[in-house]
Protein backbone atom coordinates (compact mmCIF):
# COMPACT_ATOMS: atom_id res chain seq x y z
CA UNK A 1 0.00 0.00 0.00
CA UNK A 2 1.21 3.50 -0.74
CA UNK A 3 1.64 6.31 1.81
CA UNK A 4 1.48 9.69 0.05
CA UNK A 5 1.80 12.79 2.24
CA UNK A 6 -1.22 15.04 2.76
CA UNK A 7 -1.56 18.68 3.79
CA UNK A 8 -0.01 19.41 7.18
CA UNK A 9 -2.06 21.10 9.89
CA UNK A 10 -0.48 24.22 11.35
CA UNK A 11 -1.03 23.50 15.06
CA UNK A 12 0.47 20.00 15.36
CA UNK A 13 -0.21 16.75 13.61
CA UNK A 14 -3.84 15.83 13.13
CA UNK A 15 -4.88 12.76 11.22
CA UNK A 16 -8.15 11.42 9.89
CA UNK A 17 -9.05 7.76 10.35
CA UNK A 18 -11.78 6.23 8.19
CA UNK A 19 -12.73 2.63 9.08
CA UNK A 20 -14.03 0.91 5.94
CA UNK A 21 -14.20 -2.86 6.01
CA UNK A 22 -15.21 -4.82 2.96
CA UNK A 23 -17.76 -7.21 4.43
CA UNK A 24 -20.91 -5.11 4.78
CA UNK A 25 -23.93 -7.44 4.97
CA UNK A 26 -26.91 -5.07 4.84
CA UNK A 27 -25.50 -3.16 1.84
CA UNK A 28 -22.99 -5.44 0.08
CA UNK A 29 -19.91 -3.56 -1.12
CA UNK A 30 -21.18 -0.41 0.61
CA UNK A 31 -17.92 1.52 0.87
CA UNK A 32 -16.93 0.89 -2.75
CA UNK A 33 -20.43 1.28 -4.21
CA UNK A 34 -21.02 4.30 -6.41
CA UNK A 35 -23.17 7.08 -5.03
CA UNK A 36 -23.85 9.80 -7.58
CA UNK A 37 -20.82 8.79 -9.62
CA UNK A 38 -18.22 8.27 -6.87
CA UNK A 39 -17.49 5.43 -4.47
CA UNK A 40 -19.13 6.15 -1.14
CA UNK A 41 -15.83 6.38 0.71
CA UNK A 42 -14.51 8.95 -1.78
CA UNK A 43 -16.95 11.60 -0.56
CA UNK A 44 -15.56 11.45 2.99
CA UNK A 45 -11.94 11.44 1.78
CA UNK A 46 -12.53 14.47 -0.44
CA UNK A 47 -14.20 16.37 2.42
CA UNK A 48 -11.11 15.74 4.55
CA UNK A 49 -8.77 16.87 1.78
CA UNK A 50 -10.75 20.05 1.26
CA UNK A 51 -10.25 21.13 4.87
CA UNK A 52 -6.43 20.94 4.62
CA UNK A 53 -6.47 20.01 8.32
CA UNK A 54 -4.89 16.60 8.15
CA UNK A 55 -1.28 15.47 7.90
CA UNK A 56 -2.58 12.05 6.89
CA UNK A 57 -5.94 10.59 5.89
CA UNK A 58 -5.70 6.95 6.89
CA UNK A 59 -8.21 4.38 5.70
CA UNK A 60 -8.36 1.18 7.74
CA UNK A 61 -9.72 -1.60 5.56
CA UNK A 62 -9.37 -5.33 5.03
CA UNK A 63 -10.39 -5.05 1.37
CA UNK A 64 -7.85 -4.51 -1.45
CA UNK A 65 -10.54 -2.97 -3.67
CA UNK A 66 -11.42 -0.35 -1.06
CA UNK A 67 -7.71 0.26 -0.52
CA UNK A 68 -7.20 1.00 -4.22
CA UNK A 69 -10.21 3.32 -4.33
CA UNK A 70 -9.10 5.17 -1.19
CA UNK A 71 -5.60 5.73 -2.55
CA UNK A 72 -6.94 6.86 -5.92
CA UNK A 73 -8.93 9.58 -4.15
CA UNK A 74 -6.03 10.83 -2.02
CA UNK A 75 -6.08 8.78 1.19
CA UNK A 76 -3.36 6.52 2.57
CA UNK A 77 -3.74 2.78 3.15
CA UNK A 78 -0.39 1.73 4.62
CA UNK A 79 -1.67 -1.65 5.87
CA UNK A 80 -4.58 -4.02 5.45
CA UNK A 81 -6.58 -4.45 8.63
CA UNK A 82 -6.11 -7.79 10.43
CA UNK A 83 -8.96 -10.28 10.01
CA UNK A 84 -9.69 -10.31 13.75
CA UNK A 85 -10.61 -6.61 13.50
CA UNK A 86 -12.79 -7.00 10.41
CA UNK A 87 -15.69 -9.25 11.36
CA UNK A 88 -19.35 -8.37 11.86
CA UNK A 89 -18.98 -7.95 15.63
CA UNK A 90 -15.87 -5.79 15.90
CA UNK A 91 -16.70 -2.36 17.36
CA UNK A 92 -15.10 0.77 15.96
CA UNK A 93 -12.89 1.57 18.97
CA UNK A 94 -10.42 -1.35 18.57
CA UNK A 95 -10.15 -0.55 14.86
CA UNK A 96 -9.38 3.10 15.60
CA UNK A 97 -6.88 2.17 18.32
CA UNK A 98 -5.11 -0.21 15.93
CA UNK A 99 -4.80 2.57 13.34
CA UNK A 100 -3.63 5.08 15.97
CA UNK A 101 -0.95 2.74 17.26
CA UNK A 102 0.34 2.19 13.73
CA UNK A 103 0.29 5.93 13.01
CA UNK A 104 2.20 6.90 16.16
CA UNK A 105 4.79 4.18 15.55
CA UNK A 106 5.34 5.24 11.94
CA UNK A 107 4.49 8.95 11.75
CA UNK A 108 5.20 10.21 15.25
CA UNK A 109 3.25 12.19 17.83
CA UNK A 110 -0.41 12.88 17.13
CA UNK A 111 -2.16 15.77 18.84
CA UNK A 112 -5.67 15.00 17.68
CA UNK A 113 -7.51 12.83 15.24
CA UNK A 114 -10.88 12.66 13.56
CA UNK A 115 -12.59 9.30 13.15
CA UNK A 116 -15.05 9.46 10.26
CA UNK A 117 -17.56 7.19 8.61
CA UNK A 118 -17.91 6.85 4.85
CA UNK A 119 -20.78 9.31 4.73
CA UNK A 120 -21.53 11.42 1.64
CA UNK A 121 -22.88 14.36 3.66
CA UNK A 122 -19.72 15.23 5.60
CA UNK A 123 -19.13 18.93 4.99
CA UNK A 124 -15.62 20.48 5.14
CA UNK A 125 -16.97 23.58 6.86
CA UNK A 126 -18.55 21.55 9.64
CA UNK A 127 -15.33 19.55 10.10
CA UNK A 128 -13.47 22.83 10.49
CA UNK A 129 -16.05 24.15 12.95
CA UNK A 130 -15.81 20.98 15.04
CA UNK A 131 -12.00 21.17 15.10
CA UNK A 132 -12.19 24.77 16.31
CA UNK A 133 -14.59 23.72 19.06
CA UNK A 134 -12.16 21.03 20.20
CA UNK A 135 -9.20 23.40 20.15
CA UNK A 136 -11.07 26.12 22.01
CA UNK A 137 -12.43 23.92 24.80
CA UNK A 138 -11.28 21.41 27.39
CA UNK A 139 -13.48 18.68 25.90
CA UNK A 140 -12.08 15.29 24.96
CA UNK A 141 -14.42 14.77 22.00
CA UNK A 142 -16.50 16.82 19.58
CA UNK A 143 -19.14 14.78 17.81
CA UNK A 144 -21.61 15.58 15.07
CA UNK A 145 -25.23 15.39 16.23
CA UNK A 146 -28.53 16.18 14.59
CA UNK A 147 -32.01 16.91 15.92
CA UNK A 148 -34.65 14.19 15.88
CA UNK A 149 -37.12 14.85 13.07
CA UNK A 150 -40.07 14.57 15.47
CA UNK A 151 -40.22 15.19 19.24
CA UNK A 152 -39.40 11.85 20.84
CA UNK A 153 -41.63 12.57 23.83
CA UNK A 154 -44.58 12.34 21.45
CA UNK A 155 -43.54 8.84 20.38
CA UNK A 156 -46.16 6.11 20.05
CA UNK A 157 -45.99 2.53 21.30
CA UNK A 158 -48.04 -0.57 20.57
CA UNK A 159 -49.33 -2.24 23.73
CA UNK A 160 -49.95 -5.92 24.48
CA UNK A 161 -53.42 -5.67 22.97
CA UNK A 162 -51.99 -4.39 19.70
CA UNK A 163 -53.36 -0.89 20.25
CA UNK A 164 -51.51 2.35 19.62
CA UNK A 165 -50.81 4.35 22.77
CA UNK A 166 -48.53 7.21 23.80
CA UNK A 167 -45.08 6.00 24.87
CA UNK A 168 -44.92 8.98 27.24
CA UNK A 169 -48.56 9.64 28.20
CA UNK A 170 -47.64 12.54 30.45
CA UNK A 171 -46.73 14.52 27.31
CA UNK A 172 -49.65 13.55 25.07
CA UNK A 173 -51.36 16.92 25.43
CA UNK A 174 -48.20 19.02 25.19
CA UNK A 175 -47.62 21.19 22.18
CA UNK A 176 -44.61 20.04 20.17
CA UNK A 177 -43.05 23.51 20.36
CA UNK A 178 -43.12 23.29 24.16
CA UNK A 179 -41.22 20.00 24.34
CA UNK A 180 -37.44 19.80 24.85
CA UNK A 181 -35.27 19.11 21.81
CA UNK A 182 -33.30 15.86 21.67
CA UNK A 183 -30.42 14.90 19.41
CA UNK A 184 -28.85 11.74 18.05
CA UNK A 185 -25.49 10.79 16.59
CA UNK A 186 -25.33 11.98 12.98
CA UNK A 187 -23.08 9.01 12.04
CA UNK A 188 -20.45 11.28 10.53
CA UNK A 189 -17.42 12.04 12.68
CA UNK A 190 -15.80 12.36 16.11
CA UNK A 191 -12.90 14.72 16.76
CA UNK A 192 -10.68 13.41 19.59
CA UNK A 193 -7.70 14.54 21.58
CA UNK A 194 -5.00 11.90 21.60
CA UNK A 195 -4.02 12.10 25.26
CA UNK A 196 -5.79 8.84 26.11
CA UNK A 197 -7.59 5.95 24.44
CA UNK A 198 -10.91 6.72 26.14
CA UNK A 199 -11.84 3.09 26.75
CA UNK A 200 -12.43 2.93 30.49
CA UNK A 201 -12.69 6.59 31.49
CA UNK A 202 -15.68 8.89 31.00
CA UNK A 203 -15.23 11.43 28.24
CA UNK A 204 -16.16 15.07 28.13
CA UNK A 205 -18.04 15.42 24.85
CA UNK A 206 -19.47 18.53 23.21
CA UNK A 207 -21.64 18.66 20.08
CA UNK A 208 -21.50 20.32 16.74
CA UNK A 209 -25.03 20.40 15.37
CA UNK A 210 -25.52 19.17 11.82
CA UNK A 211 -28.64 20.21 9.86
CA UNK A 212 -31.05 17.33 9.31
CA UNK A 213 -30.72 17.63 5.53
CA UNK A 214 -27.03 16.66 5.96
CA UNK A 215 -27.72 13.71 8.26
CA UNK A 216 -28.62 10.35 6.74
CA UNK A 217 -27.27 7.20 8.40
CA UNK A 218 -26.98 4.66 5.56
CA UNK A 219 -27.77 1.25 7.04
CA UNK A 220 -30.02 -0.36 4.41
CA UNK A 221 -31.20 0.01 0.82
CA UNK A 222 -33.97 2.46 1.72
CA UNK A 223 -31.40 4.67 3.45
CA UNK A 224 -29.15 4.44 0.38
CA UNK A 225 -31.92 5.54 -2.00
CA UNK A 226 -32.88 8.46 0.27
CA UNK A 227 -29.25 9.55 0.72
CA UNK A 228 -28.49 9.37 -3.00
CA UNK A 229 -31.52 11.48 -3.92
CA UNK A 230 -30.83 14.03 -1.18
CA UNK A 231 -27.18 14.31 -2.15
CA UNK A 232 -28.03 14.65 -5.84
CA UNK A 233 -30.29 17.61 -5.06
CA UNK A 234 -27.50 19.19 -3.01
CA UNK A 235 -24.94 18.65 -5.77
CA UNK A 236 -27.25 20.15 -8.38
CA UNK A 237 -28.02 23.15 -6.18
CA UNK A 238 -24.36 23.87 -5.43
CA UNK A 239 -22.93 22.89 -8.81
CA UNK A 240 -20.48 20.44 -7.28
CA UNK A 241 -19.00 17.61 -9.31
CA UNK A 242 -20.23 14.04 -9.10
CA UNK A 243 -17.99 12.67 -11.85
CA UNK A 244 -16.94 9.03 -11.65
CA UNK A 245 -13.28 8.73 -10.68
CA UNK A 246 -11.83 5.32 -9.82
Amino acid sequence: MSSSKQNIATDGMCIAIIPARGGSKRIPGKNARLMNGKPLIAWAIEACLETALFSHILVSTDCPQIARIAEAHGAEVPFLRPAELADDFTPTRPVTNHALEWAVANWGKIDCYCQLYANPFIQPGILLQAKQLLTGSDADVVMGVTEYAHPILRALAINEQGKVCPAFPEYKSSRTQDLPVFYHDAAQFYWNRHHRKAVDAPLSTIPVIIPRHFAVDIDNEDDWILAEQMQLLFLQKTGRSCQHNL
